[in-house]
C-alpha cells in the first residue's frame, strides 16, 4: 500500500467470482501514474471469491458478513489508506484505460462532492447511467416519453447530457468517485438500504450539503450488470427503497401519493406476468413481508 495514496478503491463483492478479476486486471491502466490503495470488502460469499483475491496481488482483502452494500462501502473506507478521493467500484465494472485521472480532475472542481463517468455495455453501446430525482410524476411509469419531468432516466436520446459533463441530480453506482471530504462530511453511505438506492440518497445528502455530482464523459467505464442478481427478495428490496427514500426527504402527504403509485405500477407489471412484482407489492402493503435487512417492518409507509 502506498504511504499516502491519491485514491482508496473501494470493490463491495458478493459471490463475484466469475467477474472480479476482470475488474482488477483493469485498474492499473485506468490510472495511469496515480497510485491507489485497492480494498476488496467480500460480504459473505459462498463461491471462491475470496480464493480469487487472496490470490491476487496489489489487492487487500476484507472478509464481513453480509452487511449490504453500503455496509460494505463503509467498512472498506476505514480499512483504505487516507486518501483525498475514494473510488467504489462493482466487481463487474471495467475501466478504460487513463479513465481515472479525468475523473480525479473534475472531483476537484470546487463545489463537487460526486463523479461519475460515462457507461457502457460491453457491446460498446451507451448505457443510459444519469437519473433525475424521484418525483411522483416521474414514479408513473411514462419514463419513455422522454418527457424530463416524467423521467426519472436521462435518456440516451438526449445526446447532450452524454456528451458534456455537467452536474447530475444522481447516476448508476456501478463507478463513482467520491472526495474523503464528502464521505466524511454524510457520515458515509447510509446502510440502512442494504441494496439499492443508497446512491440516490448519497448523491442528493451531498446536494443538500451543497456539493454536487458531476458526470465526465471523458472517463469510460464497461458495465456488464446484473452482478447482484435478480430475485423477488432483491426486487422488494429496490421497491420498498424507493418509497423509503422518498418519505425521508419528502412530506407525508406527498409519500402516501407516492406510494401508492409504486403499487400501481408493480401490479401493472404484475398484471403482465412479473412475479417479482407481485411479491413486492405484498411487501409493500404487508410489512411483515419485507426483507429483514432494511429494518422497516414497523409500519406501513416505510421509512
Amino acid at each position: 500500500m502506498p504511504d499516502e495514496p491519491d485514491i482508496a478503491i473501494i470493490i463491495v463483492t458478493y459471490n463475484s467470482a466469475d467477474v472480479i478479476e476482470g475488474l482488477l486486471d483493469s485498474i492499473p491502466p485506468a490510472l495511469g501514474s496515480l497510485t491507489a490503495d485497492v480494498v476488496a470488502v467480500d460480504n459473505g460469499s459462498a463461491d471462491h471469491t475470496v480464493e480469487l483475491l487472496g490470490k491476487r496481488g496489489g489487492c487487500r482483502v476484507v472478509q464481513s458478513a453480509n452487511v449490504g452494500y453500503a455496509g460494505g462501502i463503509n467498512r472498506g473506507v476505514r480499512e483504505a489508506g487516507r486518501a483525498e478521493a475514494i473510488l467504489i467500484l462493482n466487481p463487474d465494472a471495467r475501466l478504460t484505460p487513463g479513465s481515472v485521472p479525468p475523473m480525479l480532475e473534475t472531483l476537484r472542481t470546487p463545489g463537487t462532492g460526486l463523479v461519475v463517468p460515462q457507461l457502457r455495455s460491453p457491446a460498446g453501446t451507451l448505457e443510459p447511467s444519469l437519473r433525475r430525482a424521484p418525483t411522483v410524476l416521474r414514479a408513473l411509469g411514462l419514463s419513455a416519453t422522454g418527457v424530463a419531468a416524467l423521467s426519472e432516466h436521462v435518456h440516451t436520446s438526449d445526446t447532450d447530457s452524454y456528451l458534456r459533463p455537467h452536474p447530475v441530480d444522481w447516476a448508476t453506482g456501478a463507478v463513482v468517485l467520491m472526495s474523503r471530504a464528502c464521505f466524511d462530511l454524510l457520515g458515509g453511505w447510509d446502510e440502512s438500504f442494504f441494496l439499492y438506492s443508497e446512491e440516490t440518497d448519497v448523491c442528493l445528502r451531498a446536494r443538500d450539503e451543497g456539493l454536487v455530482t458531476r458526470y465526465e464523459p471523458r472517463a469510460v467505464a464497461v458495465h456488464i450488470g446484473g452482478g447482484s442478481g435478480r430475485t423477488e427478495v432483491t426486487h422488494a428490496m429496490q421497491v420498498v427503497n424507493r418509497v423509503r427514500l422518498y418519505r425521508r426527504r419528502n412530506r407525508a402527504l406527498g409519500s402516501w401519493l407516492y406510494y401508492a403509485v409504486i403499487i400501481a405500477g408493480e401490479l401493472s407489471h404484475a398484471a403482465r406476468g412479473r412475479r417479482q412484482s407481485r411479491f413486492a407489492v405484498a411487501a409493500l402493503l404487508r410489512p411483515s413481508l419485507r426483507p429483514a435487512q432494511l429494518g422497516c417492518s414497523d409500519r406501513l409507509l416505510p421509512r
